[in-house]
């Protein structure tokens, strides 16, 4: 399972990277899409599309993180451990 959600996570962050590249930039400059104007979407749509998209992305991306976290911590949880020594020595 641990597997799993790591490759799920991996894949989710190749695919934010992906998204963010292709967003058009707040400067005007556009991003590496290369849209013309007579496209299926407009710039307007394929910009909210996309935004829509990163903003899911990144809540998957933060489920597993979350939950690799979690899995990891149980994993390395066999029980409680002290960090004082409570035995006595020398007796």
């Amino acid at each position: 399972m641990y597997l799993f959600v790591l490759v799920i996570q991996i894949l989710l962050a190749v695919g934010i990277t992906i998204l963010v590249l292709l967003q058009r930039s707040e400067g005007g400059m556009g991003g590496l899409s290369g849209q013309s104007a007579n496209s299926f979407l407009t710039a307007r749509q394929a910009g909210n599309a996309l935004s829509r998209l990163t903003k899911w992305f990144f809540v998957l991306f933060c489920i597993a993180t979350i939950s690799l976290m979690i899995m990891a911590r149980n994993a390395n949880n066999p029980g409680q451990v002290s960090l004082l020594n409570t035995t006595e020595q020398g007796e």
